[in-house]
Order: C-alpha cells, then structure tokens, then sequence
C-alpha cells in the first residue's frame, strides 16, 4: 500500500510540474488584439495567444519589462534593455484591459491538435526563465512580430497573407503617427527622436510591427497547403467606448511653441528697432538647441537603437551651439561666430528640402519655432555687420 502511494504520489507530482501541455478535443488557441489606451506607451496596442480548455485559461505575450532590473533607464536610453515574455489567467488580463476601457479582440486558430501541441510546447519553453528575455525593437521584435514569427515557425511557414482592403503602401513614421494625434507631445517626442530610417516604406509584411495590423491581416491569412482560412472565428470580447480626440491643446506642443517663437520674434523686432541685441535670447536659443542636439547624437551614435540613425532634426538643433552659446555671451564674439550663424541659414535651408523631398519627415509643430529660428538668425547677422562697419 505504501509503495502503490508513494508511485501515485510520484505521478501525480510529476504530471502537476510536467512542463507538457495537455492538448484536449477542446483546446483552443486564439490570437489577442489589445487596442490603444490613453499613455503613451499604450497607443499602440497589444497582442498575446490565449490557450483555452478544460483545464486552464491563459495568455501569454510578449513585450513585458521589469522596473527593478538593475541601470534600467541606462539599458532603455541605450537600447539594451531585456524584455520579457510573461503568462497570466485569462480573465486577470481581460479585467485588467476593461478597467482601462481598451478594446479586446480574439481570434480563434484554426488549426490541428499536432499544431496546437507544437505551439504551445513552444510557448511553454519560450516562458521558461532561461528563454524568457530578448533584446527588444520596435518594429522587428516587439510584442506584435513575436505573435507573426512564433506562428510562421511553428507552422512551417505555412501561411499566405493577404493585403487588408484598406491597405495603402505608407511609411514606417506614417504607420506611426496614425496611432498618434499629430498635436501632443508623445507624437512631437517620437517625429523628433526617431530619423529618416523610418521615412522608408514598409513592406505589408513589417505592417505586422503594430498590434491592430496583426489583427487585419490574419483575418485574411491563408494555409499555403489548403487555402483555409488561419482564423476559424473572431469574436470581440469587449468594445472600447475610448475617444482618441486631442481636448488638451492648452497644453499642446503647437501652443507652446508657437507662444515661444511670438517671444522669440517679438524680442528680435524690439532689438531691431532699438539696434541692440538680448543676450540672454541668443544663449538661452544655442543651449537649448545644442542640448537637443548632443541628445539626438547620443542616441544616433551611442545606442542600439536603429530607428533614431540619420537624424535630420540636426539641421536645426545642432550640438554646436553649446559652444556657440559662449560666444553669444560675448558683447563682440570671436569671427567664426558670424559664419557659424550663416551655417545654420544654410542647414534650416537643408532641413526645408530634406523635408520637401521626403528624404525626412519632421513634427508639424515644429514650424513656429524653425520660422522664429531662421529671423533671429537672419537678424543676428545683420547686426554683427553693421557692427564691423561701425
């Protein structure tokens, strides 16, 4: 007796911590869509596989990072921060989106019972805290590509996407800035930090790097072996009342800095017409823009991250002008300070046909504070003219 006990202890304990999933007639295994929410890093939404039968109810996804990792803010400045792949109940997940009134959308596989036990097996291994962690991108391997590259190999490839009916060929930034309203400060932050490497087109396979095309586009997803279709049902398991409309444009990037380039304009028009010029204006202009500008070099050149290379925004915001800040302090400054202003005449100049020709496309609400710019310079150089003559 005590022997038959301890092997059905033994059995038990191993089948309770067994690592194998148990695939059931009634095993079904669904994509999750999460849409947008209010922050940030919400607006684009969010995918999971959901795995549903007799016996448990779990999503898993990717995309998840830990606050308490140690130089956290360092590794995501740096882009070398490790996100994690995590798994949660079902109905925790469900609760947690509805409390933040985002919609969630499911999509039931339409596959066998061999290809849900290869993809959950894979998902199961993929959790383990070994395998866990990965380098995350934002277009390449975020939590929206993982569902895409997890189902291409664990179904052999064997899957055909079809362009969505609204489908249009559009830019990587233009895919973002969709998601985005064009006049806050999240949209500005991003046309600003991020370079002309996403002015590129996508293809309509990299559409997949944001949550909702996942959706769309395995909605038309066919079997290459069959022609069926990859969804067997889709089913929204809760509808968003959520207004994306922008209602805090006191607080807005185009306000802001519109008001800011009225001062600029207004300071060099009273500086015109009483021949003097406000020191205080041009440091505070070449510290500002050269902070910027050291800033966009850094995460050009000393990060990981791909999408802020070939960053125009230098055009206007150029590291120079911390030093050029020194000069401006100065009632007659050094020579070159002259030319250096000339420069960046020249480079606003640069900037307006990189973004005519498409080469980058820059934050709308940029443009008060480029035109307050290229006046300020402009007046600066006739000033320092008239200087010499006099």
């Amino acid at each position: 007796m005590k022997q038959f006990l301890l092997a059905t202890t033994i059995f038990l304990s191993f089948f309770s911590f067994s690592q194998t999933p148990i695939i059931t007639n009634n095993t079904e295994i669904s994509i999750i869509t999460i849409g947008p929410g209010n922050l940030l890093n919400d607006s684009f939404g969010h995918n999971g596989f959901r795995v549903k039968n007799e016996y448990t109810d779990v999503i898993y996804d990717y995309g998840r990072y830990n606050f308490k990792d140690p130089n956290f803010y360092l590794n995501f400045a740096q882009g070398k921060l490790k996100y994690l792949m995590g798994k949660a109940r079902s109905s925790d997940v469900i609760a947690f989106y509805k409390s933040q009134d985002r919609t969630i959308k499911e999509q039931v596989l339409n596959i066998d019972k061999t290809e849900k036990q290869k993809l959950w097996s894979y998902l199961i291994n993929n959790n383990k805290p070994e395998n866990q962690a990965y380098l995350y991108d934002f277009f390449y391997d975020n939590c929206a590509t993982k569902i895409r590259d997890v189902l291409e190999e664990t179904l052999n490839g064997n899957i055909t996407y079809k362009n969505p009916e609204n489908y249009s060929q559009e830019t990587f930034r233009t895919l973002i800035q969709n998601n985005l309203h064009w006049n806050n400060w999240g949209s500005f932050g991003i046309n600003l930090a991020l370079g002309s490497v996403i002015d590129q087109k996508a293809t309509p396979r990299e559409y997949m790097f944001l949550p909702e095309n996942i959706f769309n586009f395995y909605e038309l997803a066919t079997f290459k072996k069959n022609n069926t279709p990859v969804v067997k049902q889709s089913k929204v398991l809760y509808l968003s009342t959520y207004n994306k409309e922008n209602n805090m444009f006191l607080f807005s990037p185009l306000l802001i800095l519109s008001l800011l380039s009225t001062l600029i304009i207004w300071l060099t028009y009273r500086d015109y017409k009483n021949s003097t010029r406000n020191k205080w204006l041009d440091i505070f202009i070449q510290s500002i823009t050269g902070i910027i500008g050291v800033l966009l070099v850094l995460l050009w050149f000393a990060t990981d991250h791909t999408a802020t290379q070939n960053n125009y925004n230098l055009l206007w915001a150029f590291p120079l002008g911390i030093i050029a800040a020194f000069q401006a302090f100065k009632k007659t400054p050094n020579t070159w300070y002259l030319g250096y202003l000339k420069l960046l005449i020249i480079m606003l100049c640069l900037m307006t046909l990189h973004w005519v020709i498409g080469v980058q496309r820059f934050a709308i609400t940029l443009i008060p504070i480029l035109i307050a710019l290229c006046i300020r310079y402009i007046f600066l150089i006739g000033f320092y003219k008239l200087q010499k003559v006099k």
